[in-house]
């Protein structure tokens, strides 16, 4: 684990929103948290035992009662002396027990500083303190048990359990390159390309994992492209059940993003209408259009609706804006002016006037989420996780055609590379801005 760092101050927050009603907790860690709450308790702690005590200010006067935990480092949270004071959860007591701490020497916790004291100290890794966040946010029964199970370090084991094959296999390869005079055959060549080769496939089956956990704890991004007047917005309203955007018969109406969170089964996605992909239009129009295409660039999902009346006019009109999106869902909507009402082989038939076939768009992206096959074994995951795997695969090919070429000084790099983008994941590799990006997200308390 990450080497401890021996903080010298100590640290205060109210780690239960204030207002909530029922028990509010303010929390330290550092070395002075057991002498802040003994003055406050008016007595000593005992380490690991519930202490129902009297809080006291500076003149003795009492704000409240309540209970005293303390849990010594560095078999605590934080791997810290930490103090847990638990009252009634009125604000004015705990912004009164707040102010206490703090002039008796704690500061002010940053968001997110207990976590990454506990990273810091070796208490979690980077992947764990992350699910801290995920566990407290999620939305669902499935998202918090996916948490959990990352918070208990399942993602983090398979993760280290690459690394320290990758760890093998660089020493392997710097020890060819030592007798680089052999050949390559005679070091153990192909035994390497196997093990690369397996290594390989433990990276790309942790990414689709990783990236169905991403998608159970984001969502999916889904953009609504289409010709103008095809009846995007018409759709993004259906979907969302609310009239959420403008629809009018005149084509360019919609002209800059519209985003909405649906719920689809027990998973989110975020809708984007976008305006209508043409040649021609105003300026404005122009700029709506550029949006449009830029939103595409990170959809992780193409909802692309057309005219039932004419699609094939509309698919070929937005062909090239849609090429770069792997994941494409194609909705012939207005399907109530088309006389058969069937759905055609290369897409869905809606009306989103009149609802009919929208059961079977909820469905699709409810497929395409993939969030209900994932089991018992699922974590959640974040982008930055999912692309560190594909940097590991990718450095892994190179690996593997470096070899071939017997180039072993490129094979050891491009070894060293995937092992960096894996240790990333858990914070064993990675640089600091990369910590104060990610625990700057939390909630103060955590």
């Amino acid at each position: 684990m990450t080497q401890r760092t021996h903080a010298t101050d100590t640290i205060v927050a109210i780690a239960t929103p204030a207002g909530s009603g029922g028990v509010g907790i303010v929390r330290l860690s550092g070395p002075q948290a057991r002498a802040i709450a003994g003055t406050i308790c008016a007595r000593a702690l005992r380490p690991r035992h519930a202490h129902h005590v009297r809080f006291r200010d500076h003149d003795a006067t009492v704000i409240d009662d309540g209970l005293a935990l303390l849990f010594v480092g560095p078999a605590s949270y934080t791997g810290e002396d930490v103090v847990e004071l638990q009252a009634h959860g009125s604000p004015v007591v705990l912004q009164l027990l707040l102010a206490r701490c703090r002039a008796l020497g704690a500061r002010l916790a940053r968001p997110g500083e207990f976590s990454e004291r506990a990273f810091l100290n070796g208490r979690l890794d980077l992947a764990q303190a992350e699910a801290v966040a995920d566990l407290i946010a999620a939305g669902d029964v499935r998202a918090a048990r996916a948490a959990r199970r990352s918070l208990d370090g399942v993602f983090s084991a398979r993760c280290e359990a690459i690394a320290a094959e990758l760890l093998h296999l660089r020493v392997h390869v710097e020890a060819m390159i030592d007798f680089s005079d052999e050949p390559i055959d005679a070091l153990g060549g192909d035994e390497v390309a196997r093990r690369i080769a397996r290594v390989a496939d433990a990276v790309a089956t942790l990414e689709e994992e990783a990236d169905r956990g991403r998608k159970l704890r984001d969502g999916l991004h889904v953009v609504i492209v289409g010709p103008p007047n095809a009846g995007k917005s018409s759709l993004l309203n259906a979907l969302a059940g609310s009239e959420r955007a403008i629809v009018t018969d005149i084509a360019g109406t919609t002209r800059d993003l519209l985003e909405e969170t649906v719920r689809i089964g027990s998973a989110e996605l975020t809708l984007v209408d976008t305006a209508g992909l043409r040649e021609a239009g105003d300026d404005i129009e122009r700029e709506g259009m550029r949006r449009a295409r830029a939103e595409l660039q990170r959809a992780d999902l193409a909802l692309v609706v057309v005219d039932a009346r004419d699609p094939a006019q509309g698919l070929a009109a937005v062909a090239d804006d849609v090429a770069g999106v792997a994941d494409r869902i194609v909705v012939h909507n207005k399907i109530d002016l088309v006389a058969d009402g069937q759905a055609t082989a290369d897409g869905l038939a809606v009306s989103a006037r009149t609802g009919a076939g929208l059961d079977a768009v909820r469905a699709e992206l409810q497929r395409r989420l993939g969030t209900e096959s994932a089991g018992e074994g699922a974590f959640t995951a974040r982008q930055r996780h999912v692309d560190a795997l594909r940097a590991a695969a990718a450095a892994l090919d190179d690996a593997a055609a470096t070899l071939r070429g017997e180039a072993l000084e490129l094979t050891a790099e491009a070894l060293r590379a995937a092992h960096d983008a894996i240790g990333a994941i858990t914070g064993r590799v990675g640089a600091d801005d990369l910590l104060g990006h990610i625990f700057s997200s939390f909630c103060i308390g955590k």
